[in-house]
C-alpha cells in the first residue's frame, strides 16, 4: 500500500460529505468575493478572506495551547504560505476568466497528485481526458471563445499551489482539532494581509465592505478548510483528490447562478472531461 493510501480509521461517508460541503461553501463564497474586486481589488479581497479567517480560527481553536515541534513549524509555514498564494492566484484568475474555467484549470493540481500516486493503466485515460479538456479551454486556438492568457496563467499557478496544499495539508492534518488550520491561516495572513493593505489601504475598514469580507472569509476559508482538514484525517490524498474533482462543475454553477457567467457548450464539455479525468484517477 502506497503512502497516499495510508490514513487513520474514520467514516468515509462523513468525510466525503464534509468535503462536498466544503466545496459548496467555497464556491459560493468565491462568487460573492468577485463582486468586491472592482472596489478593493483582488489583493484586498484576498486579505479579507485570509486575514479574517485567521482571526476566527485563532479565537475558536486557540492553537497556542499546544506548542509546535520544529518540524511542525516548517510544515505549517509552507502550508500557510501555499494557502495564501493559492487564494491570491485563483482570485486573480477569477478577475479575468469565468470561475468554472479557472477552477477547471486549477484542478490539474490535485489531478497531478492523484496520478503520481498511482501507476494504473486507467490513469493514462484520465491524463488523456484532462489534456483534451485543457486543450479546449486554453487560449491556443481561435475557433472557440478566446480566454485571457494572463487569467489562464494565474489559474495554472493556483493549480500548482493546490497540489502542494494537498501534500502539506496531509502532513499537518494529524495535529489536534483545528490547530493545523488555525496555524496555517495565521501563516497565510502574515504573507497576504500586508499585500492587501498596501493595495487597498483604508478602504478595507469600510463597514459595509468589511461585513461582506467577514461572510467571504467564513464561506471561502474558515468553513471549507476546517471541513477539508476533517476529511483529510480519513481520506487518502488520492481519494481526497477524487472528491475535489467536482470543483470545476460546482464553480461553473456558482458563477452562473451568482454572477451570470454563462459558458459555451465547448467549455462545459471541456470541464466535464476534466471532472471525469479527476474522478477516474481514484475510482477503485
Amino acid at each position: 500500500m502506497g503512502e497516499s493510501d495510508k490514513h487513520p480509521a474514520g467514516n468515509p461517508l462523513l468525510a466525503g460529505l464534509a468535503l462536498l460541503c466544503s466545496q459548496l461553501s467555497l464556491n459560493v463564497g468565491a462568487a460573492i468575493a468577485k463582486h468586491l474586486f472592482p472596489k478593493i481589488g483582488v489583493e484586498g479581497v484576498t486579505a479579507y478572506r485570509v486575514g479574517i479567517s485567521a482571526l476566527v480560527m485563532l479565537l475558536i481553536f486557540r492553537p497556542w495551547r499546544t506548542p509546535l515541534t520544529l518540524r511542525q513549524v516548517v510544515n505549517v509555514a509552507i502550508y500557510g504560505s501555499v494557502i495564501g498564494l493559492m487564494n491570491l492566484m485563483i482570485y486573480r484568475a477569477f478577475s479575468r476568466i469565468p470561475m468554472g474555467v479557472a477552477v477547471a484549470i486549477e484542478v490539474a493540481g490535485p489531478l497531478t497528485v492523484a496520478v503520481l500516486s498511482s501507476h494504473r493503466p486507467r490513469d493514462l485515460v484520465a491524463v488523456g481526458l484532462a489534456a483534451l479538456g485543457l486543450y479546449f479551454l486554453l487560449p491556443i486556438h481561435g475557433h472557440v471563445d478566446q480566454l485571457d492568457p494572463v487569467g489562464v496563467a494565474y489559474a495554472a499557478a493556483a493549480a500548482a499551489c493546490w497540489a502542494m496544499y494537498i501534500i502539506y495539508g496531509k502532513r499537518v492534518s494529524a495535529m489536534s482539532g483545528g490547530q493545523s488550520v488555525a496555524w496555517g491561516m495565521l501563516a497565510a495572513s502574515l504573507f497576504i494581509v500586508p499585500i492587501g493593505v498596501a493595495h487597498a489601504g483604508a478602504l478595507l475598514l469600510t463597514p459595509s465592505l468589511l461585513l461582506v469580507g467577514v461572510a467571504i472569509a467564513l464561506m471561502s476559508s474558515a468553513v471549507p478548510y476546517t471541513l477539508e482538514m476533517v476529511s483529510m484525517r480519513t481520506l487518502s490524498s488520492r481519494t481526497f483528490s477524487m472528491f475535489s474533482s467536482a470543483a470545476p462543475a460546482l464553480s461553473a454553477l456558482a458563477g452562473m447562478a451568482v454572477l451570470g457567467e454563462h459558458l459555451t457548450l465547448t467549455q462545459w464539455l471541456a470541464i466535464a472531461a476534466i471532472v471525469t479525468a479527476s474522478a477516474l484517477t481514484s475510482l477503485r
